[in-house]
Formats: C-alpha cells, sequence, structure tokens
C-alpha cells in the first residue's frame, strides 16, 4: 500500500469525553465542527451520542445539516456562527439551533422563523463573535422573553491558566448574564480545566475530545503512519530534495515516505520535523513535497516499512509544533488520500 494511513480511535475519543464530563457537574456538550476536527463526523458523532452527549456545536449551518442526517432527530445541535442570510429553510427542516450574534441576525430569526429555538452568543471581551455589551443591553429584555435555549460566551486565553483574561471575561460574562433563566455556557475545553467557577450550565469541549492541548490527559486519538517507497544511498556531499537543501555530511541513507503537503503535511515543518521507528527519533530532511518526504534512516540496523509522524512516540501537538501552529490546524488539515482505519 502507497497511501498513508491514519488511525483514528474512537474508543479514546469516547474515552475523552467521560473524562472530561466528570470533571463537572453540569452538562457536557461536544463540539464536532470541521467535519470532527478532521476525523469523521460520520464515525466520531454516533460515539460521543453513545456516550450521553445529547448536546453537539457545529460552526455553520451546513455542518449542521450534515450531522443531523448521522444523528437523526433528538440531540440538540446548535450553530456558533447564528443564523445568517438563507440559512431559514436548513434551520427549520433540520432542526437546528442558531446562536444569533447580533441584533441583526435575532431580526432576521424572530421574522423567519418566530418560535424556533435559539440560543445567544455574548461577547464577553474575545471581539470575534456574539452581541457586545451595548447591543446586549439594549434588546436583552426583548431577547429573553423569546425564551433562548442557551447563553454563552467563549473564553479568549483560556488555554494559558494564569491568563487575567480569564477573570476579566468570567467577572464580563457573570454581569452580563446576572438574572438569566436560561442555561449558560462559558467553557470549551481550556475552560472545564479552569475550574467550577467557569463551567455554568453546560460545557463545549472540542479539542480535549481529539487528544490535543491544552487536555494533557487526553488518551491519543490518531496515529499516522507513513509507507517508505525507496531507500537510496547518499554519498557525503549528496542533496536532497528541491532546491538541494539537505546536503549529506556523512555516507547516509535516506528513506523517502509517500505524504507530504497535499495530505495536510504542512510544508513549512520540514527543517524541525521529525518521525520515529520504534521509538527512535529520525530527522525530516530536505523539503515537504507535495506527495512526499525524506528521512535520514542511517541510524536504522534495518529498513523500516513505514515511518510513523503521530503516534505514541509524537503527540499532534509536538508535530504542530514542527510548523510553529497549533495541533487544531493539524487534525484538521489530514488529507483525504490516507487509508482511514477507525478503531471501535
Amino acid at each position: 500500500m502507497t497511501t498513508a494511513t491514519l488511525t483514528i480511535d474512537l474508543s479514546a475519543v469516547a474515552a475523552n469525553w467521560r473524562a472530561l464530563n466528570a470533571q463537572t457537574e453540569v452538562e457536557t456538550a461536544a463540539v464536532v465542527k470541521a467535519d470532527a476536527y478532521g476525523l469523521g463526523i460520520g464515525r466520531v458523532a454516533p460515539v460521543l451520542a453513545a456516550e450521553g452527549a445529547r448536546e453537539f456545536f457545529v460552526a455553520v449551518a451546513e455542518e449542521g445539516v450534515a450531522l443531523r442526517r448521522v444523528l437523526g432527530p433528538g440531540p440538540r445541535i446548535s450553530v456558533f456562527s447564528g443564523h445568517m442570510a438563507g440559512d431559514a429553510d436548513l434551520i427549520r427542516d433540520t432542526d437546528l439551533t442558531p446562536l444569533v450574534n447580533s441584533v441583526d441576525q435575532l431580526l432576521l430569526h424572530v421574522e423567519t422563523l418566530p418560535g424556533h429555538p435559539f440560543g445567544l452568543q455574548l461577547d464577553s471581551g474575545m471581539h470575534r463573535l456574539g452581541m457586545t455589551p451595548a447591543e446586549w443591553s439594549a434588546v436583552r429584555d426583548i431577547a429573553l422573553a423569546q425564551r433562548p435555549t442557551l447563553v454563552m460566551s467563549h473564553l479568549a486565553c483560556a488555554d494559558t491558566p494564569d491568563d487575567p483574561m480569564n477573570a476579566t471575561q468570567l467577572q464580563t460574562f457573570e454581569e452580563l448574564t446576572q438574572g438569566v433563566d436560561a442555561p449558560r455556557s462559558l467553557s470549551a475545553t481550556g475552560g472545564i480545566l479552569l475550574g467550577d467557577a467557569y463551567h455554568y450550565d453546560l460545557t463545549r469541549p472540542g479539542i480535549g475530545l481529539y487528544g490535543g492541548l491544552p487536555y494533557l490527559d487526553a488518551f491519543p486519538v490518531v496515529t499516522l503512519d507513513l509507507p517508505v517507497i525507496q531507500i537510496r544511498e547518499v554519498a557525503v556531499g549528496g542533496c536532497v530534495g528541491y532546491a538541494a537543501a539537505w546536503t549529506a555530511e556523512r555516507p547516509s541513507r535516506v528513506a523517502t515516505v509517500s505524504a507530504g503537503y497535499a495530505d495536510g503535511l504542512i510544508r513549512a515543518m520540514g527543517p524541525k520535523a521529525t518521525v520515529t521507528c520504534n521509538g527512535m527519533k529520525l530527522p525530516v530532511i530536505g523539503r515537504v513535497s507535495m506527495d512526499l518526504i525524506t528521512v535520514d534512516v542511517t541510524d536504522l540496523t534495518e529498513a523500516p516499512r513505514d515511518l510513523q509522524l503521530i503516534g505514541s512516540h509524537q503527540s499532534v501537538d509536538t508535530v504542530a509544533g514542527f510548523s510553529d501552529t497549533i495541533g487544531y490546524e493539524v487534525l484538521t488539515s489530514l488529507g483525504a488520500r490516507y487509508d482511514r482505519i477507525y478503531l471501535a
């Protein structure tokens, strides 16, 4: 087999949801936007529902439609982008719950889908989505009279527990929602780890379900094994890859593996990246190209059949660090060419 193998451990996803759920006394939802962070909503969402998740979050209405097809009627599916123009039929026909972000969205929703459930998103300081405090003050009574299913906000710095922004947003959210009868939500994975004060009525873990930081105790979910296509001997002074980016300083053996930036492996990771073979770290050399990566395997005693990029010896966040990015980007970039194996 020439394509790389992406193994996704669904039992680890389930275990991560159970563990995060056990850290609170409130309801635990599941964020499955971006095709369950690139791992396949059709396989991941039913596992989470079987564990007890009854609230799911997606980014846009179209994702909500796909999720409803997977889950069927029953679970609530909330849409972070709210009620956008042209979404009314999708929202109504698949029973989605838009998280209204502005006065304009509130008016659009009430006018086009009167009586249909909706939630509210407030801006507690991140300045990305949600009603500003001024907007909220102007429409608070009107919005609450429509009995929203949820009032939520989002933390900007929850991955850094000692950042003062966390306490500032907590205070702002508390002030904005004082006296609100609807369920409230402030925390995704990072917020759960900040403690009880941030949990409110519902938490929304995302990256922690899939084995990523800041959830240090997460069970690893993804393994990525890259098959070796060819191994060649390179003499001292021999160059490897585009722009002759690597030059052998000793007699070397170079393995070429089947994967590249067309598979979502970020090109910029090349100079810092390693792969592993039975726990031994081996340097990626030369440039990451569209379909191929080259690795110095001189120190191996036997020719490998495959090399591992993500797994028990290198987490998704370690691999993200090779290109100065985050695990979210690596997961959601994993391409369509992999042979995907799901472990129950």
